[in-house]
């Protein structure tokens, strides 16, 4: 089940999930995560339809760039709310309508702010609540069978939504000045964030909860010192490109 405001989104997203996973049985509802009702009928209609939440992830957000000195109040808000308070509200959900008593993993998406987040601090203080709260229900929750962890993607991460949203281009300086900076040398991008995603949802992370699992290239150890390095030297992971070479690599199958 996937949430979102839009509409329209959720209905595209859909679309294009379901055309590259044809055995993917997946739906949407609209929600405002802000809404503590709306929450509640997001995680009712998936028991409805599924009958269990094994898995939550909470990836809504919103920030906008502003100087600390120039936020207002209703700016300030609303970036809290979204960050920090709808993703305390489907957390807190999640647990009293399924996990309590059958346990489940969730992930939260933070951001890579842990050398401060200039120009975005109202977003920097909302998602350092997220990963403090992580914490805190790691240890509370364990007895329920519950993890809770976090993903921190790093500040040059690329997607066309995230170049749309701040009016940018792949080689604008809203991203590109992260580059000196990334020891791999490029720009990442969501597939990489995703994967850690699973990772913390899977099997495989089973004695894995209340850590932050950082995506950003080696952005956020690069001020430990400069070292030479050829940079842009590896390559990003893709979905259509892992599919092609699978598709390509698989050879005549045999019958046992």
């Amino acid at each position: 089940m996937i949430a979102s405001r839009k509409v329209d989104r959720l209905k595209s997203a859909v679309t294009e999930i379901r055309s590259s996973l044809p055995d993917c049985n997946i739906d949407y509802v609209e929600c405002n995560i802000r809404k503590e009702e709306s929450v509640k009928s997001l995680m009712s209609a998936t028991l409805k339809q599924y009958g269990k939440i094994d898995f939550l992830v909470n990836n809504g957000g919103g920030q906008f760039f502003s100087p600390a000195a120039d936020f207002n109040l209703k700016g300030w808000n609303a970036v809290v709310e979204t960050n920090l308070t709808g993703t305390f509200l489907c957390i807190k959900e999640a647990y009293h309508q399924y996990m309590s008593e059958h346990g489940g993993a969730i992930v939260n998406i933070t951001v890579d702010n842990f050398t401060g987040l200039p120009g975005m601090s109202h977003s920097g203080a909302a998602r350092a609540g997220v990963e403090n709260l992580s914490k805190t229900l790691a240890v509370e929750w364990a007895d329920n069978g519950i993890r809770l962890n976090c993903v921190a993607p790093g500040n040059s991460i690329y997607s066309d939504t995230a170049a749309a949203n701040y009016g940018a281009a792949r080689d604008s300086s809203i991203f590109e000045r992260s580059m000196p900076l990334i020891p791999l040398g490029r720009l990442g991008n969501p597939e990489e964030i995703s994967a850690a995603v699973c990772y913390l949802l899977s099997p495989a992370a089973s004695f894995v909860t209340g850590t932050t699992m950082i995506v950003d290239g080696g952005e956020c150890v690069e001020h430990c010192g400069k070292w030479p390095t050829g940079r842009n030297n590896t390559k990003a992971y893709s979905w259509e490109e892992d599919a092609s070479e699978k598709d390509e690599s698989a050879g005549p199958k045999s019958k046992l």
